[in-house]
């Protein structure tokens, strides 16, 4: 990793856990001289009125996505769920409630401010069929062929290494798996410069992909079926869209495999 890359990612780091701690406080995640700036586009308000009172009121307060991924992978009963720069835990939570006590939903989030509130708002909501891990989604630390949906709510925008983070959501994949992603995708037409004018990097915007960029990403790595659908403008050319695929049910596809994500920490202990 480049010592640009390495100084983003500390960059979104630190304005992430500035958020958590905020919220911790008793404040919203927007709120604070180093948290995330967001509008309507972003955040709590994208669900739904009963889906937010059923959960901890810092699990919606902490949502900085520009979407609702829980409803966009239309998870089942029995489901393994993960859901990739979990945050406070609000999409977490939805989804236990949805694939029920037969399932089970994973967080992943690279924050430790964010994984001790998640970790509350756990506590809060009685959620047993939750597990947290710490780690990057370029290195997701599970196995191959383990989870049956991966979610993600405007996290994968933020990566530098957006290819190695989409053969790593094909690899923990099985056999005819699928992703539900919502996330900030942007104009064929801009340019990479014209994307940092519109906004800045840990706000989802400069990091953003195009649309073919994004289809292209996902078909090499593999996934198929690919669906890009705009929901809202975020932006002057930049949307939140809803991103579906699915892994085949035949896995003849060869992809990278991140160093030390084979064992869970689980199974590691």
């Amino acid at each position: 990793m480049s010592d640009h890359s390495i100084d983003l990612r500390e960059t979104v780091r630190k304005r992430y856990a500035a958020a958590a701690v905020q919220v911790t406080e008793g404040g919203a995640a927007c709120c604070g001289p180093q948290a995330i700036e967001i509008d309507d586009n972003f955040g709590g308000g994208l669900y739904a009125a009963d889906e937010r009172e059923a959960l901890p009121a810092e699990a919606v307060a902490a949502s900085l996505g520009c979407g609702n991924p829980t409803a966009v992978a239309e998870l089942h009963e029995g489901e393994r769920v993960l859901d990739l720069g979990s945050g406070g835990g609000i999409d977490v939570l939805l989804s236990a409630r949805r694939v029920g006590p037969t399932g089970k939903a994973y967080g992943l989030d690279m924050t430790e401010e964010m994984l001790a509130l998640a970790l509350a708002n756990q506590r809060k909501a009685g959620a047993t069929n939750v597990e947290f891990l710490k780690g990057t989604i370029e290195a997701i630390p599970l196995p191959a062929h383990t989870i049956d949906v991966v979610i993600s709510n405007c996290v994968i925008s933020l990566s530098t290494d957006k290819p190695t983070v989409f053969a790593e959501m094909y690899r923990v994949l099985v056999p005819g798996g699928r992703i539900g992603i919502s996330d900030v995708v942007s104009d064929d037409a801009l340019t990479p410069a014209q994307r940092a004018e519109r906004g800045d990097y840990v706000g989802c915007i400069a990091g953003a992909l195009s649309f073919a960029e994004y289809r292209e990403g996902l078909t090499e790595a593999g996934f198929r079926d690919v669906e890009l659908t705009p929901t809202h403008a975020v932006a002057d050319g930049m949307h939140s869209a809803i991103v579906r695929a699915t892994k085949p049910a035949t896995d003849a596809h060869s992809t990278r495999r991140a160093p030390g994500s084979l064992r869970s920490p689980a199974e590691s202990a």
